[in-house]
């Protein structure tokens, strides 16, 4: 049973999104040790009782179940598979959970390394962003071995309030690449719908309230859009890491025969997005390669 006095949690990653997941496993009584890139990133849940790790290696043998929340599939493979990495430093028996968006690919090939040290892998990539992430109410997608998965429910409902299997290895990482398809093609409709708007010398606090209310509702107008009306393009979730999601589902849609020529033009503006400078702002920040290409600057007044 996965329960606070017998599982001891290892975490890897303490990021915009990790920390506060991580922080949920502390609140709910677990015992965690933790590494990341930066330990001042992990210093609050240090303060929480946190033990600091220094390498992945040192966080496996230390745990029972070890996630990992880390940036870009390099970083994934080097967490898994480097000489201080988790593969090298784990105990038969222990399940190790990526939580990053990576390659399917990837998440297979830890999969069977994984099992051949009689061990369990599962890929989880979430969708929520910091809101999700700090409400414990992220969208779970989960690849895996059927059983390992029901096993680890107890913690993914820590984490969330959707959790689904998809399948075995790897199609956790498929469904994560449909979600953000689905949310690139939102993000431009959204800041071009407030471009038309402001344009057309509307109040953006009233339309925005108005098409809440009807079939174009989504989380990005209820989360992002505020936030770009304030000229707040803190990230919920970096630029350079969408960028790094589309480009791993437009491989996959090669490698598949699959033309995706909407995601291929959202991919080309967020291109546009880093190449202004604001790779580390929110994915909302796309508004502003948006007003760049339309010689305009919103504010929430129409001009």
């Amino acid at each position: 049973m996965i329960i606070p006095s017998n599982t001891l949690i290892g975490w890897i990653g303490t990021g915009v999104m990790g920390s506060s997941m991580c922080g949920h496993m502390l609140a709910a009584g677990y015992r965690v040790t933790l590494h990341s890139r930066t330990k001042a990133k992990a210093k609050p849940l240090l303060d929480r009782g946190a033990t600091w790790a220094e390498s992945s290696l040192a966080v496996a043998a230390h745990s029972d179940v070890l996630f990992t929340m880390v940036g870009f599939p390099q970083d994934v493979r080097t967490v898994y598979f480097g000489e201080t990495g988790i593969l090298t430093g784990a105990r038969a028996g222990m399940t190790l959970i990526d939580m990053t968006t990576t390659q399917p690919s990837l998440s297979r090939e830890i999969a069977a390394a994984a099992s051949a040290k009689d061990l369990s892998a599962i890929d989880a990539p979430v969708s929520g962003g910091d809101v999700g992430a700090k409400n414990a109410a992220l969208s779970i997608m989960v690849g895996g071995d059927k059983k390992s998965v029901q096993a680890m429910m107890p913690l993914f409902e820590l984490l969330g309030n959707k959790i689904v299997h998809q399948g075995g290895p790897g199609t956790g990482q498929q469904a994560k690449l449909c979600n953000q398809i689905v949310i690139a093609g939102t993000m431009v409709g959204v800041c071009e719908s407030v471009l038309y708007g402001y344009k057309a010398g509307l109040d953006l606090n009233r339309m925005l309230d108005s098409i809440r209310g009807g079939a174009a509702a989504c989380w990005t107008l209820d989360h992002l859009a505020p936030r770009i009306l304030q000229r707040n393009f803190a990230p919920g979730f970096f630029v350079e890491h969408f960028v790094k999601d589309m480009g791993l589902a437009l491989e996959e849609s090669k490698r598949m025969g699959l033309v995706l020529p909407g995601l291929t033009l959202v991919h080309e503006l967020y291109q546009t997005v880093q190449t202004l400078g604001h790779g580390r702002s929110g994915t909302h920040a796309l508004m502003l390669a948006l007003e760049e290409l339309a010689k305009i600057h919103v504010s929430e007044s129409p001009a």
